[in-house]
């Protein structure tokens, strides 16, 4: 797709940009938002589009800071914004909510249901004959409500193909590694089973993110398909990404300090950012 900033640039500065609201906030769901960023640079640089109009789902809620980041690079919410996060009265909830956040287009928190919520979509738009995807990102611990299971099968019974399933497999949630708590899922298997097309990938490489993407619209091949992302939770800063749990973390200074590292060193990516989506 035609893009005008270098995708891992678009990434670095989403993750920037995270880092200050964490800094601000002094607490935040930095795994799951660092380990989507990279998703979300290909999806809001280059796929994203006004007409005929996309729908975007964060349906893993928590990871609101990364949405809220690409709205702000979009210049759809302003810059003092970005040091409101979950506080009281901010258009920055701790989940994305349509009634708060300019550019929110779907309002998500309880696991499960932005999914649910994201099928519906893209029926309605298949039967009213739009041309608009919906692109969904669910996490590998929200694949444990049954809810989800529910609504892959009705995308699969619809032949939902316009609608795109985004799972962040970083393999850990909040009360411990995946296979632990839930099952290690073999993906291909499960997912076939319920007649969907399967594409399991490097997560956080925004180039196959892109091919993937790019593939499966050239497609056109009436089925609703499901991309699993082999991603790294806290991705971007080696702290978080060896950390035994980084799903929500209160910063000590030693953790506020590589927030703030990585903020002085994309500053740049930042601004380039922004000077080129105005």
């Amino acid at each position: 797709m035609t893009q005008q900033i270098n995708n891992r640039e678009y990434a670095a500065a989403i993750r920037a940009v995270i880092s200050k609201m964490f800094i601000a906030r002094g607490d935040g769901h930095i795994g799951g938002a660092f380990s989507i960023a990279d998703v979300m640079a290909v999806l809001f640089n280059s796929y994203l589009r006004d007409a005929p109009k996309d729908w975007f789902v964060l349906s893993k809620g928590h990871a609101g800071p990364a949405y809220y980041a690409c709205l702000y690079l979009q210049h759809k919410i302003p810059e003092e914004a970005i040091a409101t996060l979950n506080a009281n009265g901010t258009i920055l909830p701790s989940h994305p909510d349509r009634n708060l956040t300019p550019g929110v287009q779907c309002s998500t928190g309880s696991l499960g249901q932005g999914i649910s919520q994201a099928v519906g979509i893209a029926y309605a738009n298949k039967l009213k004959q739009t041309g608009a995807n919906v692109y969904c990102i669910v996490g590998d611990g929200e694949l444990n409500e049954g809810e989800t299971y529910e609504a892959l099968e009705f995308a699969s019974n619809k032949r939902l193909s316009n609608l795109i399933i985004l799972i962040d497999a970083n393999k850990k949630q909040v009360d411990g590694l995946i296979k632990d708590v839930s099952c290690d899922y073999d993906y291909q298997k499960l997912f076939q089973g319920l007649a969907l097309a399967v594409h399991k990938i490097p997560g956080n490489d925004v180039k196959v993110i892109d091919e993937t993407l790019s593939s499966i619209l050239a497609d056109n091949d009436e089925k609703c398909h499901v991309i699993v992302l082999d991603t790294i939770k806290g991705k971007g800063i080696s702290y978080f990404e060896n950390a035994e749990n980084c799903h929500h973390v209160t910063f000590n200074e030693t953790e506020l300090s590589e927030l703030t590292k990585y903020v002085k060193e994309n500053e740049g990516a930042v601004k380039h950012v922004l000077g080129n989506t105005k």
